[in-house]
């Protein structure tokens, strides 16, 4: 008899969502047949069985949550029957995850009950100072309350807890907002709506839900700002449909604006290294990157995803336009592998297709800078003194104050739209 655990999925991954059983219990299996499909929150996987033989045991149904190395399936010999579930199994599903166990080298009695985390989750705020003194004491910050200002750990705090003295926040209307390390943050059940009318309700799962921990987060962190402009494409969009008829049949023949704006934004963040940064707020450094890896949003029914198109720095219109293609085609069909959403170092959203004049997209975190794409039409616009009609797209940046100016902004902008105005200049970025 063998017991499948839920293998690692990937960097960050925990959990899926069971969407499919390819076998029931007590059906026969072919050792790397389809097992069961798992979407996660990037993508949807299947998982092929380690071994050959008969399903035992399969713990959880469809729409059920599992954990990497939970046990998902058992497997047994050819022709084995499965045994009743014992009467007092617990579901897979509704398994509650081990508690964590309390740091090496602390004193028992400094460990609250049942190691319970004192904090919220996401990361523990503490000053890198004290994080040093909590490593040097084997002290798990996540165990720590907090008594400083936002809930934020102090080194007497770690001091206390390693010691073993540590006590509660005192009991202020200050302590009670602590856990969320925000003041006056203080979030209420939502009333039931069902006795206003009809409701229906919806879990939140997978993507949607990692969406929604993402938003957050960067929406808390990152100071938003938005520098918005536009770009005279027209000389662009006569180019681009000329070479779109010519190439068409080709890969990446299919040309849109995207990969236009994805190399005018690559120049751009060349001069513009601010806006292919990152800031570790824990250790107080601003990470550079010098690879250019570009993010692009994609609806996916189920959910935004951002599969990411790398170096575009080194690659042609031609070839970012066929990977835009590809990554698009297979994140809507959910079969995008974890590796090809991961690295990326800005992002762009287009919502020029579904309607819209313009936007402010939330930054990718924990990028610096996405921009935003509106519809590009035609307007009525001054040039030497005349009233013409030109093609004009709309174009919004956001992006996270504590890296980048509104300086940085304007100049980063106004590089992109001098390539997007002029298609000579974005062919030689090629």
């Amino acid at each position: 008899m063998y017991e499948f655990k839920l293998p690692d999925l990937g960097e960050g991954i925990h959990e899926g969502e069971i969407l499919k059983w390819y076998v029931n219990e007590g059906e026969s299996i072919e050792e790397d047949a389809p097992l069961v499909d798992v979407e996660t929150d990037k993508a949807a996987v299947t998982i092929p069985s380690p071994k050959g033989g008969t399903a035992l045991r399969l713990n959880g149904g469809v729409g059920d949550i599992v954990t990497v190395g939970q046990v998902i399936a058992v497997i047994g010999a050819a022709g084995e029957v499965p045994a009743e579930a014992a009467p007092d199994a617990v579901p897979a599903a509704a398994a509650e995850a081990p508690t964590a166990p309390a740091e090496a080298g602390v004193p028992a009695a400094a460990t609250p009950p049942a190691a319970v985390p004192a904090h919220g989750a996401g990361p523990v705020p503490a000053a890198p100072a004290t994080r040093r003194l909590a490593r040097e004491l084997d002290v798990d910050l996540a165990l720590v309350p907090a008594t400083g200002p936002g809930g934020r750990v102090t080194p007497e705090d770690v001091q206390q807890f390693a010691a073993g003295d540590a006590a509660a926040p005192p009991e202020t209307e200050y302590a009670a907002h602590a856990a969320s390390a925000i003041p006056f943050l203080d979030l209420e059940p939502l009333p039931d709506f069902s006795q206003f009318g009809d409701v229906e309700i919806e879990p939140l799962r997978s993507i949607r839900r990692k969406v929604a921990h993402k938003m957050v987060t960067s929406m808390i962190l990152a100071p938003h700002v938005a520098h918005m402009d536009e770009a005279d494409v027209t000389a662009l969009e006569k180019f681009r449909k000329r070479e779109k008829e010519r190439r068409k049949g080709q890969p990446g023949g299919n040309l849109t604006l995207l990969p236009f704006i994805v190399k005018a934004v690559t120049a751009g963040l060349r001069e513009a290294k601010a806006f292919n940064a990152s800031l570790d707020p824990f250790r107080e450094e601003i990470i550079y990157k010098k690879h250019y890896h570009i993010g692009i949003a994609v609806d996916t029914g189920r959910g935004l995803v951002v599969p990411v198109v790398r170096d575009t720095d080194r690659k042609s219109i031609m070839q970012i336009s066929a990977d835009i293609e590809d990554l698009a085609g297979r994140a809507r069909e959910g079969k995008l592998n974890v590796d090809e959403m991961r690295g990326g170092t800005f992002t762009i959203t287009n919502v020029g297709p579904l309607g819209g004049t313009a936007l402010i997209p939330t930054i990718n975190y924990p990028e610096v800078g996405i921009l935003g794409m509106g519809r590009a039409q035609e307007k009525p616009v001054v040039r030497d003194g005349e009233i013409v009609i030109r093609k004009v797209l709309p174009l919004t940046l956001a992006f996270d104050h504590r890296i980048a100016d509104g300086a940085d902004a304007a100049r980063f902008v106004t590089e992109m739209i001098r390539q997007l105005a002029d298609p000579n200049l974005l062919l030689l970025e090629a």
